[in-house]
C-alpha cells in the first residue's frame, strides 16, 4: 500500500519561512518524479515544483521566483520544499505527489500525471 504523508505546514507571518516534508512508502521511490502542488482557497490546484530522480533542473512555477527550493533524498524516500520570503498569496493547502517516471518532462506540470497523492498540509501566511 502506497502512503504519501506531508508535514511541516502551519501559520507564518509574511516574509517568514517554512519547510514542508513528504515521506513516501510502498513504492520504488527512484522510479517516480516527485512534485509539490498547492490549492489556494477558491482556486484550482497548481504545480509549485517537481523534481526527477536525478534531481537535475527541477521545475518551479513562475510565482516561486527563487523563493522556494525542492529537494529529495532517494535513500530516505523523502521530498522537501523549503519556502522562504512567504507571501499571503502563498496561503494554500500543499500536496505532495508521485508520478511514474518516463514521460515527457513538461507533462509533469499537470496533476493528471501523478499517480499518488498525500492528504495535504495547510500553509497560512498572515500579512
Amino acid at each position: 500500500q502506497v502512503q504519501v504523508v506531508e508535514s511541516g505546514g502551519g501559520l507564518v507571518q509574511a516574509g517568514g519561512s517554512l519547510r514542508l516534508s513528504c515521506t513516501v512508502s510502498g513504492l520504488t521511490f527512484n522510479d517516480y518524479v516527485m512534485g509539490w502542488f498547492r490549492q489556494p482557497p477558491g482556486k484550482e490546484l497548481e504545480l509549485v515544483s517537481c523534481i526527477s530522480y536525478l534531481g537535475v533542473n527541477p521545475y518551479y512555477g513562475d510565482f516561486v521566483r527563487g523563493r522556494f527550493t525542492i529537494s529529495r533524498d532517494n535513500g530516505k524516500n523523502t521530498l522537501d520544499l523549503q519556502m522562504n520570503s512567504l507571501k499571503p498569496e502563498d496561503t494554500a493547502m500543499y500536496y505532495c505527489a508521485a508520478g511514474r517516471s518516463g514521460h515527457p518532462w513538461n507533462t509533469y506540470r499537470s496533476p493528471s500525471r501523478y499517480n499518488y497523492w498525500g492528504q495535504g498540509t495547510q500553509v497560512t501566511v498572515s500579512s
